[in-house]
């Protein structure tokens, strides 16, 4: 058998995973700095946890698990013939992969609010799972990095997680465009539109503007029910390029005046407080999933930055608010906020830019070889004790050519090599190699 993974998934060199490592440290040690608390939940959540929490897109993309054992054997036989797969699906499959970690975070407050304290900050790197065509910094099993609040309606849960955004891709070494919107600008353009009733497909489609330009937008539009007039008021609205341009036009919105409001008192706190990077209102920003109400973010590589300029990304972080997420689990008045870092993209975005420091794909410090059977005793009872005090260090098994041991350094990335002979062994001065510029230099067993 040809071995060989599924689609949209990937194996990780030991390298690779070390670079990935550095990532998820560099986030978990902002979102600890901001108070937020680790929790886990499961790689399965029940289906009906999952469907309608993504939009009608969103659904489509969610890994169903069929049930154990003969599956068939309860399925509606009638359904079965008539191949009707939504039907069967029901009776097949209770279960699904998790397709974000905000919704599995609903449930989990909603099932664990009396050991919670609030409001509650919670943050989580896990991986999830969604069936979409693979391509260039999009995946089908990827890991998430979210930090969420729930318990608060305070606008400075939005500020803050701008700053821990900022704060995020600065220490990565990355340049970022942190564009913000808010949901009720959007009601409101629905409402002057003649489109409340229908403000979910506006969103979708308004939302694929960069990816498709806005005569696609348009023609959607046309297609998901919207008139000329309503087309014509939407490309108004989305030539706005600041609150105050686009505050006249949702002057009879109460709904809009009112994201107008919170999004203005957001960047004022933004504003008191020193950044790194870009952050800018983007009038175009929708974020298609159902269960934003407020604030929403996206992030994109500042390609206006010297050396980001050829880099061609999808969003690398997002998130938004979210006024009543529990409920559809029978929790009422528990509004949150949260955002979620990309860390795959992240990872092709550094990886293209060569930008990961020299250090983020080395697991040793020390390489020990010896070259001779006498020495390797010694390097044995060496490298323990180098190991015992917290150094990170490795042994060649045996003595061998020194040639074959230095290839060998080589592909372990071991930024020194520690040569261990007959003499070394018997007067504890050792050579080591420095790797990197080809330095010798003799050093003793406390010098390490």
């Amino acid at each position: 058998m040809k071995p060989s993974i599924p689609k949209g998934t990937r194996d990780f060199l030991p390298a690779e995973v070390r670079r990935r490592d550095y990532i998820f440290e560099v986030i978990r040690k902002h979102f600890r700095r901001f108070g937020y608390q680790p929790i886990e939940t499961p790689v399965m959540e029940n289906l009906e946890t999952l469907t309608g929490k993504y939009g009608e897109e969103g659904d489509k993309l969610l890994f169903k698990v069929l049930n154990n054992g003969d599956f068939l054997g309860k399925a509606n036989a009638e359904d079965l013939a008539n191949k009707d797969s939504n039907k069967v699906l029901s009776s097949i499959s209770k279960r699904g992969l998790r397709y974000d970690l905000t919704v599995p975070f609903a449930r989990y407050v909603v099932m664990h609010q009396n050991d919670l304290a609030f409001p509650f900050k919670r943050y989580a790197i896990m991986p999830v799972w969604r069936a979409d065509r693979p391509q260039k910094g999009r995946y089908q099993e990827f890991y998430q990095c979210d930090a969420d609040v729930v318990g608060s309606e305070s606008l400075l849960y939005e500020a803050e997680l701008t700053q821990l955004l900022d704060g995020v891709f600065h220490d990565l070494g990355l340049k970022a465009v942190i564009r913000l919107n808010n949901r009720k600008i959007l009601a409101g353009l629905a409402e002057i539109a003649g489109m409340a009733h229908n403000m979910m497909d506006m969103t979708i489609t308004i939302d694929k503007l960069d990816k498709i330009g806005w005569e696609k937008v348009s023609e959607e539009l046309g297609n998901r029910g919207a008139d000329a007039g309503a087309i014509n008021v939407i490309k108004q609205f989305l030539d706005a390029t600041n609150l105050a341009d686009v505050a006249p036009l949702l002057a009879n919105s109460e709904v809009g005046q009112q994201g107008i409001a919170e999004l203005q008192e957001v960047f004022d706190l933004i504003a008191s407080q020193p950044t790194n990077n870009r952050i800018e209102f983007d009038v175009t920003l929708a974020r298609g999933l159902n269960y934003y109400t407020g604030a929403i973010w996206e992030v994109a590589v500042d390609t206006d930055a010297p050396g980001q300029e050829s880099i061609k990304m999808g969003s690398i972080a997002g998130g938004g608010r979210y006024a009543d997420l529990t409920s559809i689990f029978g929790m009422k008045d528990m509004p949150g906020v949260g955002i979620s870092f990309g860390a795959e993209r992240i990872y092709d975005v550094l990886e293209e830019l060569d930008a990961f420091p020299a250090d983020a794909a080395e697991d040793l410090q020390y390489l020990l070889i010896c070259l001779d059977d006498e020495a390797l005793a010694h390097g044995f009872g060496l490298v323990s004790r180098l190991r015992a005090r917290g150094v990170h260090a490795d042994l060649y098994p045996k003595a061998a050519k020194l040639n074959k041991m230095m290839k060998y350094a080589d592909q372990r990335n071991a930024p020194k090599v520690v040569i261990i002979g007959s003499r070394e062994a018997e007067s504890g001065e050792y050579s080591v190699k420095t790797m990197a510029t080809g330095e010798q230099r003799m050093v003793n067993e406390k010098e390490f």
